[in-house]
């Protein structure tokens, strides 16, 4: 599937004329990364799904899982096309998937039909996301090459800043609405028309540079095609390192507003489910302003390092609140504010580490192939959480006994993805391009 040629969403409609302001288009990438990051307030609705449908807290993740497994899948599949097609067709196509999700979800909860919501939220809105995640990464970091730790992590910093309007928004519609069947119904619905009017900003507003420009770019790195990338073992070493990284923060990400409650349930001052959805929101604001400030400072001391830092410290951090338990509310949620922010910087960061290793060439579709280990992640993470969660409480056991076992494996994911970290080296001269004419398609 394509851009009609000539048509609006063709490619060559959205070339920048000449003085093009290019701090326009981190606005437009944040348009469609700001909606279609309300997946990390996906918890809010876990708690009404199971009460109005009977779930238990494993079946209700599975709308999260599918959608991450499609944001993967759809980005490896889609990534060259979005190269070919630019970034309005992108946007369009994650606007039209995205949006109709909500729709479907809809007609699901309203008459109960779980499966609906499963294919609505998770299938067709994860296509969505995965479209939408990539459509501005190539895009930015060729009109910002002196700066692409910063450009990507503006407009990735919305993906993880979603949820800082989402979870209140949601939350607020249904207390309004009602926790019921046709209370949810009506707020999937609000959700699918309004994201749809506002990603249309961001397909109006994008721009990509002119093909000139965009091939002094190339002519100035190492330049890797999507398809030999995937030969180097540096490839097999990013995807390692974000796999793990994603899975140890998703994991408290998907289930952090009955996480925070089950914690403190039995303290002498337990969590509402107010300021549970409140917890949501802070872990997307760390979230958020992990993926700027970290991948703009990776500009400065490399991306390698930075990694050591996400991966490194993440542990250590995870070590900290499986021995604090349910002592301290404070340290509970600085440590997992912390451990988002990692989690969101890796994701910015990501798509500069592709640069810096295999050029501006087909950045776009690699990283969309390297996005399959954020797929696997969004299944392993929620899967180790939910699942040990559950048996813990079928054993009678409760507080911070049902996640202290999740908390030391995701020490262990970090520890080996640190390890694949420090095994990334520039990449051999026999993968790179010899001719860069194409550079541009």
């Amino acid at each position: 599937m394509g851009a009609r040629p000539g048509g609006f969403l063709d490619r060559s409609r959205t070339v920048a004329p000449p003085g093009w302001n290019r701090w326009l288009v981190p606005p437009a990438a944040l348009s469609v990364h700001l909606a279609i990051g309300q997946a990390y307030a996906w918890s809010v609705f876990k708690p009404p799904l199971e009460s109005a449908l009977g779930l238990s807290g494993t079946q209700s993740a599975l709308p999260f899982q599918l959608g991450i497994v499609m944001l993967g899948l759809s980005a490896a599949f889609g990534g060259t096309l979005v190269e070919r097609n630019g970034p309005r067709w992108a946007m369009f196509v994650s606007a039209t998937c995205f949006s109709s999700g909500f729709l479907i979800s809809a007609l699901g909860a309203w008459t109960g039909q779980y499966w609906l919501v499963v294919l609505g939220y998770g299938f067709v809105g994860g296509i969505g996301l995965g479209i939408g995640y990539i459509s501005p990464v190539s895009t930015l970091i060729k009109w910002f090459p002196d700066r692409p730790g910063m450009a990507t992590g503006i407009a990735i910093m919305g993906f993880g800043g979603g949820a800082l309007i989402a979870s209140p928004w949601s939350a607020q519609m249904l207390e309004t609405f009602g926790r019921t069947n046709t209370g949810i119904a009506q707020t999937f619905l609000v959700h699918g028309l309004a994201y749809a009017v506002f990603m249309s900003v961001g397909v109006l507003l994008i721009r990509v540079p002119t093909e000139t420009a965009e091939k002094r770019v190339a002519r100035s790195a190492v330049n890797v095609s999507a398809r030999n990338a995937l030969k180097t073992p540096q490839f097999w070493c990013l995807w390692v390192v974000l796999c793990f990284n994603v899975t140890a923060g998703i994991g408290i990400l998907e289930k952090a507003a009955p996480m925070i409650r089950d914690f403190f349930a039995d303290t002498s001052a337990p969590v509402a489910a107010g300021a549970a959805a409140g917890f949501v929101a802070l872990l997307s604001l760390a979230n958020m302003a992990g993926r700027i400030v970290w991948s703009s400072t990776s500009d400065l001391v490399g991306r390698k390092n930075i990694y050591r830092v996400y991966l490194g410290a993440g542990a250590l951090t995870y070590l900290a609140l499986a021995l604090a338990g349910n002592t301290s509310k404070v340290l509970f949620v600085v440590c997992a504010m912390l451990i988002l922010s990692f989690y969101g910087g890796g994701f910015a960061t990501i798509p500069a580490y592709l640069k810096d290793l295999f050029g501006t060439y087909q950045v776009g579709a690699i990283h969309g192939r390297l996005l399959t280990a954020w797929s696997l992640a969004g299944v392993l993470g929620p899967l180790i959480v939910n699942a040990i969660a559950d048996g813990q409480k079928a054993a009678g056991k409760a507080g911070p006994d049902l996640y202290t076992t999740s908390l030391h494996i995701m020490i262990v994911l970090l520890v080996v993805g640190f390890v694949a970290n420090e095994l990334v080296r520039p990449v051999a001269a026999k993968h790179h391009e010899p001719v860069l004419e194409g550079a541009s398609r």
